[in-house]
C-alpha cells in the first residue's frame, strides 16, 4: 500500500510539474480571479439573489479570463460535468452545429438545475448559424443558460447582443501582471526581481495566458533559480537593455547617427521592432517622470533595477538641450503605432529619430 501511494503521489507531482502554468494556476473560484472585480461581484450577486439571466456575453481580448470566469460561474451555480457544454465556434460554426445545439437544449438537465452552454469565439459563427442561435435566445428554455465569449464584439450581431447581459473584461494592469509573475515564480521555487517580472509582463502583452506562457519558457530554460533580466532576454530573444538604453541616450545626447546605428543593430538581430519600440517608450516615460518629478524616485525604485535608476539619472545630465520632453514622447508613440503599417519595420523608429533630433 505504501509503495502504491508513493508511486501515485510521485506521478501526480510529475504531472503537475509538466502541466502548463496557465492551466496549473487557472482560477478555480471568484476570489482567485484577478482584475475583474467589476464582473465577479455582479455574477456572485446574481447567484445569491437568484436572478440569473438566460444569456451572457463575455467580451475581451484573448487571455483575459473569459472562459475561466464562465466555468467558475457555472460551478458556482452547481452545474455538474454532465450539464456543462463547451463549444468552440471557430470549428463548430455552421448552421448544422447550431441546429444540433438547439435540439440538445430541449432536453432537461441530467443532475443540475440548469444546462450551461459556453460558446467560445462566438463571433466566428456563420450568418445562418447566427439566425438559428437567435431563435433559441428569443425563446430559451427555462433550464438553459448561454455564456457567449468573444474577442471581437463588432462581429456579433446587434440582435444577439441585445438579448445578452454584456460583461467587458479588462486587460490586466502591469502591476497585476508583475505581482502574478512574482508570486507564480515563487511557488515554482524561483526568485525574480521586479525589473525581470516587468519584462515578462510586457512579453505577455496584456494576456494572463500569454504572460504565464512566457514565464514558463523562462523557468523551463533558466540555468539558475535566481532569474535576472539578462536571462529573460537570452531565453526569449527580447531586445537587450543595452540597445534600449543606446536608443534613448542618442535622443538625450542629440546624436542622430548613433540612434540610427542602434536601430540598424536591432534589425540585424532580427528583433521584434514593435516590442523594441514598446520597451523604448516605457523607459523613456520613466526618464521623463524621474527628470521632472524626482520625488517619485523611491516609488519607481520598487519597479526598476538599481542599474536602471542609475542610467535614468545619468540620462537627465546628458539631456542638455531638453530632448527628453513630451513632444518626443508623442513622436515615439506615433512610431510605435506605425510599425505594423510599414513594409520596412525599422523605418518608423528611424523617422522618429529624425523628427525628434532635427525638428523636421
Amino acid at each position: 500500500m505504501g509503495a502504491f501511494l508513493f508511486s501515485y503521489f510521485f506521478c501526480y507531482n510529475l504531472q503537475m510539474q509538466e502541466l502548463a502554468l496557465y492551466r496549473k494556476y487557472r482560477p478555480k473560484s471568484f476570489d482567485e480571479v484577478l482584475g475583474q472585480d467589476h464582473i465577479t461581484k455582479v455574477l456572485e450577486s446574481s447567484i445569491d439573489s437568484g436572478k440569473v439571466s438566460h444569456a451572457y456575453l463575455f467580451v475581451g481580448s484573448r487571455g483575459t479570463g473569459k472562459t475561466s470566469v464562465a466555468r467558475i460561474f457555472s460551478r458556482a451555480l452547481g452545474i455538474s460535468d454532465n450539464d456543462l457544454y463547451e463549444i468552440d465556434a471557430a470549428s463548430n460554426r455552421g448552421i448544422d452545429d447550431i441546429r444540433e445545439l438547439r435540439d440538445g437544449v430541449r432536453v432537461l438537465p441530467f443532475d443540475s438545475k440548469y444546462k450551461v452552454y459556453i460558446i467560445d469565439e462566438v463571433h466566428m459563427l456563420s450568418k445562418d448559424a447566427w439566425g438559428a442561435l437567435l431563435k433559441t435566445l428569443e425563446e430559451p428554455p427555462a433550464h438553459v443558460i448561454f455564456i457567449l465569449a468573444t474577442t471581437e464584439l463588432q462581429k456579433v450581431p446587434d440582435t444577439i447582443v441585445s438579448r445578452c447581459q454584456v460583461f467587458n473584461f479588462k486587460k490586466p494592469t502591469d502591476v497585476i501582471l508583475k505581482d502574478m509573475i512574482l508570486e507564480t515564480a515563487k511557488k515554482e521555487g524561483f526568485k525574480m526581481d521586479a525589473s525581470s517580472a516587468e519584462l515578462i509582463s510586457i512579453l505577455g502583452d496584456g494576456s494572463y495566458r500569454d504572460t504565464l506562457g512566457a514565464l514558463q519558457k523562462v523557468l523551463n530554460f533558466s540555468e539558475s533559480k535566481n532569474i535576472k533580466r539578462e536571462d529573460i532576454e537570452n531565453i526569449t530573444g527580447a531586445p537587450k537593455t543595452t540597445l534600449v538604453n543606446d536608443f534613448i541616450s542618442a535622443i538625450a545626447e542629440k546624436d542622430l547617427e548613433s540612434g540610427i546605428v542602434t536601430v540598424r543593430n536591432a534589425s540585424k538581430e532580427n528583433l521584434d521592432m514593435k516590442l523594441f519600440a514598446k520597451l523604448i517608450i516605457q523607459k523613456f516615460r520613466m526618464a521623463i517622470i524621474l527628470k521632472y518629478a524626482p520625488k517619485l524616485e523611491a516609488e519607481m525604485s520598487a519597479n526598476l533595477s538599481p542599474e536602471d535608476i542609475t542610467f535614468l539619472k545619468e540620462l537627465s545630465k546628458k539631456d542638455k538641450e531638453g530632448m527628453m520632453r513630451s513632444p518626443s514622447f508623442s513622436i515615439l508613440l506615433e512610431a510605435y503605432q506605425n510599425i505594423d503599417k510599414s513594409f520596412v519595420s525599422e523605418l518608423p523608429l528611424e523617422l522618429a529619430l529624425i523628427k525628434i533630433l532635427t525638428k523636421e
